[in-house]
């Protein structure tokens, strides 16, 4: 093939160089110096696809020394923090599956806005904001300080990352503690689901029918139900398994259509994640009454143990459906016998 002409656009450092693989004219980006009395070059080639617009801007980006290729790969991030511990046999042999895809969710959490800062430049009072910022949900708060505190320890310790001096900024930083146990929603506040956002009257309803948690439960797919029957994952023992699925849920599912491969879909092939809908549900919580702030969304799986005990399940039905723990099946008992008791109790007042 006859080779084109040359453009005609000369700047300083600028050469061309004829691809003929290509046939094209391929502009560089050339400077040249001399180091230990030998010449060094670098040549970087500017992708302008025959716009010169494109052509000017990877130009000046590299006369100011700012291209891609020009800057040197940073190091001691975030980012390169966590893809060393989640590839790390050390660490990765010794965790259950459950307390994997705990950590997975507090370091993407980190990672949003913290991939590519230097690890060494976080302070104590960074840290310490983060967990002030999330005191309204003390246990993801403490579990952001704890991660952050496990990934420091191992850098240092198990990567011998330079911290220059710095010590752990987590460390010894208080924790707000064991919080109490998840109040079940009340009646009222079922009640009022049909004025809340289309993802939290979804993720209740799924968490309500299949009692399980919340992420969990979210994060379902549309073929995980057939017919009368559903298959759900425990998180924590990473175990999918078939239940029958409540009338309720089938009728809602049913006429609530598809709209991708998973019930929540944030696209044809994604989930909208836990922490969209836990906004978008904290977001309409405080547009009810104040006493409503203290309800959470994992109320909504012991409302569901509360709701099968009541009805008369067995602890075996209970845990068959939920894969609750025996302890946590019989403290809410508790709670469903209560409201039983009282009940009748009243009734038998009034008559």
């Amino acid at each position: 093939m006859k080779r084109q002409p040359k453009p005609r656009i000369t700047k300083p450092h600028l050469t061309w160089k004829w691809n003929r693989y290509r046939s094209v004219w391929e502009p560089y980006h050339r400077i040249t110096w001399t180091q230990g009395g030998k010449t060094k070059e670098r040549a970087i080639l500017l992708r302008w696809e025959g716009d010169r617009k494109k052509l000017d801007d990877e130009y000046w980006l590299c006369e100011a020394g700012q291209h891609l290729k020009q800057k040197a790969p940073a190091k001691y991030t975030w980012g390169e923090l966590v893809k060393l511990w989640r590839t790390d046999p050390r660490v990765q042999s010794k965790l259950k599956p459950s307390s994997k895809l705990s950590y997975a969710r507090d370091m993407d959490f980190i990672l949003a806005k913290n991939k590519d800062k230097d690890v060494r430049t976080t302070t104590r009072a960074q840290v310490r904001a983060m967990h002030s910022k999330y005191a309204d949900r003390p246990r993801k708060a403490d579990k952001l300080i704890t991660t952050v505190r496990m990934l420091w320890n191992y850098a240092e310790h198990k990567q011998d990352w330079p911290m220059q001096g710095k010590k752990n900024p987590a460390a010894k930083i208080d924790l707000y503690g064991r919080q109490k146990e998840w109040e079940p929603w009340p009646d009222w506040m079922i009640e009022k689901l049909p004025t809340a956002p289309e993802v939290v009257q979804c993720a209740a309803e799924l968490i309500l029918g299949t009692g399980q948690r919340p992420n969990a439960a979210i994060t379902m797919r549309q073929d995980d139900f057939s017919g009368e029957w559903m298959w759900v994952l425990d998180e924590k023992g990473t175990e999918k398994f078939e239940v029958y699925c409540p009338d309720r849920l089938r009728g809602y599912l049913a006429n609530r259509g598809k709209s991708g491969a998973f019930v929540i879909a944030k696209n044809l092939t994604e989930p909208v994640g836990y922490d969209a809908v836990e906004k978008a549900f904290r977001k309409w919580r405080a547009s009810l009454e104040a006493k409503a702030s203290k309800y959470v969304l994992h109320g909504l799986r012991k409302l569901a143990i509360v709701q099968l005990a009541e009805g008369g399940c067995t602890d075996a039905q209970i845990q068959a459906i939920t894969n609750q723990s025996v302890e946590m099946i019989a403290y809410y008992r508790k709670v469903a016998n209560r409201k039983k008791l009282s009940r009748s109790g009243q009734r038998k007042r009034e008559t």
